[in-house]
C-alpha cells in the first residue's frame, strides 16, 4: 500500500490539478454547509482536505464524519486552488478535494490539545513527551537541533576534521563533578564510570596523531541541576594538535558564527570581544557575564577601610571586599518592602544582608547607614558609583566571592525585572586566562578551575612553587548572553609539567598513578602541543532559539530532580539485578 506521494507542507500553485495521496494527523475537523474539512498534519506542515458530499459515496462521507482530532488518515484527492485562502500557512493557497479516505489508526482523547498557544504543567508535558513534539514549537526547535548538528558537522569535515568516538564505560577520574558509576558483573567490586567528557581520550587522539578530532559526545556529570543543565548532555567535541589559544578562538568563532546563521538566519559582523576572568569577575561578578546591559560592579573597599561603619570596615580588614551596583533613576521604585525582597535575594549566595543608598533630589542621601560615613566619604562614594538624582545604590560586604555571586545574581535579576535587556540582541564574549586554581571551602585545599590538564601562561610558569594562586592558564570561555556555551583551553604535553600540577592538587603518588597512570605513560612517547573545546549544543542552541530551559530543545529531557516522566526512570531493580554485580543495598 502506497501512504503518500507528497508531505502536507509541500504542496503549492504548481501542484494543481495534480493527484495526490496524503496521509497525516487529523489537526482538526469542520462540518460546514455540508462540506467537511480536514486539516492534516504531518512534520512538514497542514493542508486542507475538502469532502464533498455531492461527489463521494455515502461510506465515505460517513467515514469522514467519524475521524477525530490525532487520528491518522489516507487521503487520496486532486489538488485545486483555495477560494477562501489563508496567508499564516505555506499551503494556505491550494486544498485537496477528496475523492477518497481510510481510517490508519484512531487516538484516544489527548490529556492536552496539540497547540503552542495553551498553558500546559510542564510535568504533564514530560510525561507525554511524544504527544509534545507534536506541537509546532518544540518539533521546529529538535528540526533546529538538527540543522545545528549538520551545520557543525559540515563546517568540521570541511576544515579536516576526523569524528571519532570514544568509550561510553570508562574509568572514574576526577573531573569536576560526581561520575554516574556502573557496576560489572564480570568483576564484582569494580565500576565503569559514565565520562564526564572525552577530555583524556581527545587528548590521547592527539598524541596518537590523529592531529585533528570532533565527536558529538553524550556527557554524563551528577551535579545539582538547574535550568541551563542535565544530568545527561550532548557536547560537540573538539582538539587539535601543534595549535596556541588564538588559533583555536579564531576557528571556533568562525564555527559560531556560521552555526549562528543557519539557525538565527543573521549574520554576525563582529569579532568577538575578548575579557580576561579577573575583568569580567570585577565588573559583572560572574565569569560568563551578560553584556547586554551595563549595571557593572564597582569597588568601594577603600572608603570602606577608612569608615566607621564596623560592619563594613571590619569585612575589609579581614581580607575581604565592599563593591555595589547602581540602578539607574529607580530610587522611586523600590520600597522598603521590595528592598528586603532582594536582601533574602542574595542571602541565598551567602551574603548576610543588603546595604542600599537612595541618591534623591539635590542629592539628599536617604540610607540607614548614611549615618556612619562623614559627608566626604558619601561624596566619595557617589562619585566612585558616577551617582546621579534619582538612582539608587546596592552594596554588598563580605567575602570576594560571596560578593561576586550576590551581586553578580543581583544585577541579573534587576536587570531583567527592569527590562535593561535588549531580548533581541546576541553578545558573544570570550573570558580568557582563567586562574589554575579555585579554592574549596568544602576540602580547604585548592582544585582545578577547569581541570588538572589546562596548561599554564608561559610567563606564569614561576609562579607555581611560591604563588599558585596568581597562576593563570590558557584557557577561554565562550559565553553568550551570559551563558557560558562552550569552554576549553591549550592542554599541558609535558610529563613534568603535568606531574608538577597534580602534586599542586595535593594528588599522592600512588592516586597519580592509580588515575591517571594510562595518561601519563602516553606522554613518555611524544605528545605534540594540543589544545581543544567543547561546546554544550543543548545550552548554545536554548539560547539561540531564546528558550529560558534546556529542556526545551532535547527531546526526552529529565526533570531538575534528574527524573525521565515518560520512562520512569530511575527506577528500582530486581534482587538478581543486584546480586550479579555484587551489590546489596542499604535499608
Amino acid at each position: 500500500m502506497k501512504y503518500r506521494t507528497h508531505l502536507l507542507g509541500e504542496l503549492r500553485e504548481k501542484n494543481i490539478e495534480e493527484k495526490v495521496i496524503l496521509t497525516g494527523w487529523v489537526d482538526n475537523r469542520r462540518d460546514l454547509g455540508g462540506l467537511i474539512f480536514l486539516d492534516l498534519r504531518d512534520r512538514t506542515g497542514i493542508t486542507q482536505i475538502v469532502f464533498n458530499p455531492e461527489d463521494l459515496s455515502e461510506n465515505i462521507i460517513n467515514i469522514a464524519h467519524k475521524v477525530k482530532s490525532e487520528y491518522i488518515v489516507k487521503v487520496e484527492g486532486t489538488v485545486k486552488e483555495r477560494f477562501s485562502k489563508n496567508p499564516n500557512i505555506p499551503t494556505g493557497n491550494i486544498e485537496v478535494i477528496a475523492d477518497n479516505i481510510k481510517i490508519i489508526n484512531k487516538s484516544e482523547v489527548l490529556p492536552f490539545e496539540i497547540k503552542d498557544d495553551i498553558k500546559l504543567n510542564e510535568a504533564i508535558r514530560l510525561k507525554y513527551r511524544y504527544l509534545d513534539i507534536r506541537r509546532p514549537k518544540i518539533l521546529n526547535n529538535l528540526l533546529k537541533r538538527n540543522q545545528m548538528m549538520f551545520s557543525m558537522r559540515e563546517f568540521l569535515t570541511k576544515k579536516g576534521f576526523i569524528d571519532i568516538e570514544t568509550p561510553i564505560l570508562t574509568r572514574s577520574t576526577p573531573e569536576g563533578a560526581r561520575d554516574f558509576i556502573v557496576p560489572t558483573r564480570t568483576e564484582n567490586g569494580k565500576f565503569y564510570a559514565l565520562p564526564q567528557s572525552p577530555q583524556l581520550f581527545k587528548q590521547i587522539l592527539m598524541i596518537a596523531g590523529v592531529d585533528k578530532y570532533y565527536q558529538v559526545a553524550k556527557c554524563f556529570r551528577d551535579e545539582d541541576l538547574r535550568a541551563d543543565r542535565q544530568p545527561e548532555f550532548t557536547q560537540l567535541d573538539i582538539e587539535m594538535s601543534f595549535v596556541d589559544e588564538n588559533d583555536i578562538m579564531e576557528m571556533i568563532e568562525e564555527l559560531a558564527k556560521k552555526v549562528f546563521l543557519d539557525i538565527v538566519g543573521k549574520k554576525i559582523e563582529y569579532k568577538f570581544d575578548r575579557l580576561s576572568y579577573y575583568d569580567a569577575m570585577e565588573r559583572y561578578g560572574s565569569d560568563k557575564p551578560d553584556t547586554r546591559f551595563d549595571l557593572e560592579l564597582k569597588d568601594l573597599s577603600d572608603i570602606a577601610k577608612e569608615c566607621n561603619f564596623k560592619a563594613f570596615k571590619n569585612v575589609v580588614e579581614n581580607g575581604g571586599v565592599l563593591k555595589g551596583i547602581n540602578v539607574k533613576s529607580a530610587a522611586k521604585d523600590y520600597s522598603r518592602k521590595l528592598i528586603d525582597e532582594l536582601t533574602e535575594f542574595v542571602k541565598i549566595y551567602g551574603a548576610k544582608g543588603l546595604a542600599w543608598i537612595k541618591i534623591e533630589e539635590n542629592y539628599e542621601i536617604k540610607s540607614p547607614i548614611a549615618k556612619f560615613f562623614t559627608k566626604k566619604e558619601l561624596d566619595e562614594i557617589i562619585e566612585k558609583m558616577d551617582a546621579k538624582e534619582g538612582d539608587i545604590l546596592f552594596l554588598v560586604a563580605d567575602k570576594l566571592k560571596i560578593v561576586y555571586d550576590s551581586l553578580g545574581a543581583l544585577r541579573l535579576k534587576i536587570g531583567k525585572e527592569r527590562k535593561l535587556i535588549d531580548e533581541n540582541q546576541y553578545n558573544f564574549l570570550w573570558v580568557v586566562d582563567f586562574p589554575l586554581l579555585e579554592w574549596s571551602e568544602e576540602e580547604k585545599r585548592y582544585k582545578a578551575q577547569h581541570h588538572p590538564f589546562t596548561a599554564i601562561k608561559d610567563e606564569d610558569i614561576e609562579l607555581i612553587e611560591n604563588s599558585p594562586e596568581k597562576v593563570r592558564t590558557k584557557s577561554y570561555d565562550l559565553v553568550l548572553n551570559g551563558y557560558e556555551i562552550g569552554g576549553g583551553s591549550v592542554r599541558i604535553h609535558q610529563e613534568e609539567i603535568q606531574e608538577k600540577i597534580f602534586k599542586l592538587l595535593e594528588l599522592s603518588e600512588e592516586e597519580i598513578q592509580e588515575k591517571f597512570g594510562f595518561f601519563l605513560e602516553a606522554f613518555k612517547y611524544g605528545a605534540p602541543p594540543h589544545g581543544g573545546i567543547a561546546f554544550g549544543v543543548d545550552r548554545f542552541l536554548m539560547v539561540l532559539l531564546k528558550e529560558n530551559s534546556i529542556r526545551e530543545v532535547i527531546p526526552f529531557p529529565k526533570t531538575n530532580k534528574g527524573q525521565c516522566l515518560l520512562t520512569e526512570a530511575p527506577n528500582y531493580i530486581d534482587d538478581s539485578q543486584l546480586n550479579d554485580v555484587g551489590i546489596n543495598l542499604k535499608k
